[in-house]
């Protein structure tokens, strides 16, 4: 046996075994995450669009652990799709995935990021989303389940459109005159930095 075909041999054994601990912690991360359920039921009807934007969906992770991916159903992965803003919530249409609603009365803050997992953009590049998992996510006895989904929108017009919308409806009405279109909004929780 020469030398290269040992190295290419070990070369391959290396790699079969990254991947197979990558596919155990990717069950094991599903496991965790099973009891986790993101969306609520879409209402009837949809009230008239506040504002609409092609999007990449780039993660959820639990409230300020940007490098944590929850692997929910629907939400696992990255995907193209669209978010649309009405008065009654968030909708996210994701490529592969049922369309997930959101009610204004879940959503907890919308801010600029600049980084979540392995996307890394300008400064403020990534709309992040916080919201609470519907009603019955995690164990019964545990509080509600709070995360933050990022968003990448290839026109940053797009992201202050939806952050806007978004800023509107979960305050209860329009985002205060002079307050900073892009900048960080909570809707009465604990600020903190991403």
């Amino acid at each position: 046996m020469t030398s290269r075909t040992l190295a290419t041999i070990i070369i391959v054994l290396v790699l079969l075994g990254v991947l197979s601990l990558m596919l155990r912690s990717w069950r094991r991360r599903t496991a965790r995450d099973a009891a986790l359920t993101a969306g609520y039921p879409e209402p009837a009807a949809f009230d008239r669009e506040l504002a609409s934007a092609a999007a990449l969906y780039v993660a959820t992770t639990p409230r300020d652990q940007p490098l944590e991916r929850l692997a929910i159903a629907g939400l696992g992965f990255r995907a193209r799709g669209g978010v649309s803003v009405t008065p009654q919530g968030v909708l996210l249409e994701l490529a592969g995935s049922a369309a997930l609603f959101i009610p204004a009365d879940a959503l907890e803050r919308v801010t600029d990021a600049t980084w979540a997992i392995d996307r890394a953009v300008e400064p403020g590049g990534l709309l992040l989303l916080g919201w609470r998992l519907a009603p019955g996510a995690g164990a019964p006895s545990e509080a509600p389940v709070s995360v933050d989904s990022y968003f990448r929108f290839s026109d940053p017009a797009d992201r202050r459109a939806i952050s806007e919308a978004i800023n509107s409806i979960a305050s209860g009405g329009p985002a205060a005159p002079g307050a900073p279109a892009t900048g960080r909004s909570d809707f009465g929780t604990e600020e903190s930095e991403v």
